[in-house]
């Protein structure tokens, strides 16, 4: 089991310079129905201290903890960072791309957080591009945003602040996705969270798409056709 790690943010902290990270990333590219979410992360302070704690264990890549375990994950990363949230519904995935919403879900959980942060009275952290660095989980840096940033791949494993926001996208959207399966109880939604399992298939093609279903996914549009 892989455990991540604070070394890179200390590492900026340290030798960089920033007085902010900010680690980002999203949960939901993959189902064929409900929304993107996103989470941006800072800590809130001094975290050497306290790096003993056995909870800091649970701060990992969101996909190798269990659902018990990611909601208690969720309660501390709330605790020991401040966040944002942002997230673009079906019908925007539809319009620009699963891509570009996800980005675009992340931009918003930036001015989430910058909100947080203002209103406990860090500061205003989009305006202080010498002192901030975001690191966006994956290959590609977010477009047409000024301020440093960092792309890494595979960041939720090893990146202590991209696995925080990686628990806060997941719990987030799964909670979502929970709340509406009451909705359309017949799709199972609260099972597979929409992703492409048999059972949704199953179902998919008994009951045809519901509202929240992303029409340009493959196995949802040719059942549109």
């Amino acid at each position: 089991m892989i455990l991540a790690s604070f070394d890179c943010e200390v590492d900026l902290f340290s030798h960089g310079g920033y007085r902010y990270v900010i680690g980002l990333d999203e949960a939901g590219r993959g189902p064929l129905a409900g929304p993107v979410v996103a989470a941006s992360v800072c800590v809130r302070y001094d975290f050497s201290h306290d790096v003993d704690n056995p909870l800091w264990r649970l701060v990992r890549d969101s996909k190798s903890l269990s659902e018990k375990q990611r909601d208690r994950a969720f309660d501390f990363v709330s605790e020991m960072f401040f966040v944002g949230v942002g997230q673009c519904d079906h019908e925007t995935v539809d319009r620009v791309n699963i891509l570009q919403a996800s980005f675009l879900a992340m931009k918003k959980s930036l001015v989430s957080l910058e909100q947080v942060m203002h209103r406990e009275g860090v500061g205003d952290f989009r305006h202080d591009h010498e002192g901030v660095i975001l690191l966006v989980d994956g290959a590609m840096e977010l477009s047409n945003l000024s301020g440093a940033q960092r792309a890494v791949p595979q960041g939720d494993k090893y990146v202590r602040s991209i696995a925080a926001a990686s628990i806060i996208a997941k719990v987030t959207r799964d909670r979502f996705i929970v709340q509406i399966a009451e909705k359309y109880p017949e799709y199972g939604f609260e099972r597979h969270k929409g992703y492409g399992t048999a059972l949704h298939m199953e179902m998919l093609e008994k009951y045809g798409p519901c509202p929240i279903h992303r029409k340009s996914f493959g196995p949802v549009k040719k059942l549109l056709l």
